[in-house]
């Protein structure tokens, strides 16, 4: 291969990755490769060129990488605004694993996190408004338990109550690259998850929320009580 000839599946098998361009570029791709593989989460482009050395481009080599691993049996795709290694779309019925579900969200739970995830930031009596029932005290508690939602400020009225929105975990576990590409309703009534209804508006006050005290943590548990008081 020579010098400057493009990236494609058709010319880098796994053990010829060291043969692509030139050897400080495929060094680079190499690297960018262990990087990703050996990530927890979603690498985004500053958090890989922190890692790489000076000069390297990370747009090319994000977008060589991607070409490697088209057609193999995981892709490298855009994950919660960063970088992932997931199986490729075609392969995914094939390694399903049958097993009972250990614990299934309610309703109430899928309609709460649909409603944060499209309304953030949005407070548990906003969320009340739109479903048009009361929400109970443990739904909140499960969806930040499995860290799909977190504390994001407080609104600027009685009682400051908690404002609520979605993690990045979130996005990487529906495997969204970012809110931008959560289902429109179209989608959504399509596949039986919204029904024709029209959905009552959310009314906030002009001024922007209220951040987080110095020690709230967005994580912590303290905050999650709170909704249970108001």
């Amino acid at each position: 291969m020579s010098e400057g000839q493009p990236v494609t599946a058709e010319n880098v098998t796994p053990e010829k990755v060291t043969d692509v361009v030139s050897p400080e570029h495929a060094q680079h791709l190499r690297l960018l490769e262990a990087l990703i593989f050996a990530g927890t989460q979603a690498l985004d482009e500053k958090a890989l060129a922190e890692r790489l050395p000076d000069g390297a481009d990370v747009k090319r080599l994000l977008a060589d990488l991607a070409e490697v691993y088209a057609g193999r049996g995981v892709n490298l795709v855009p994950v919660a605004g960063g970088y992932a290694f997931r199986t490729a779309p075609d392969l995914a019925e094939k390694l399903k694993i049958e097993r009972p579900v250990t614990r299934k969200l309610s309703r109430a739970a899928i309609e709460t996190l649909a409603i944060i995830a499209y309304h953030q930031p949005v407070t548990r009596a906003e969320i009340e408004q739109v479903r048009g029932v009361g929400l109970s005290k443990g739904t909140l508690d499960l969806l930040f338990e499995q860290n799909w939602i977190k504390p994001i400020g407080r609104r600027r009225a009685p009682g400051k109550p908690v404002t609520w929105g979605t993690t990045e975990f979130f996005l990487e576990h529906f495997g969204l690259p970012s809110l931008d590409d959560l289902p429109g309703q179209e989608e959504l009534k399509a596949a039986g998850l919204l029904d024709g209804r029209a959905q009552p508006p959310i009314f906030r006050p002009e001024e922007p929320d209220l951040p987080l005290e110095p020690d709230e943590d967005e994580t912590s548990e303290p905050l999650a009580s709170d909704e249970r008081r108001g």
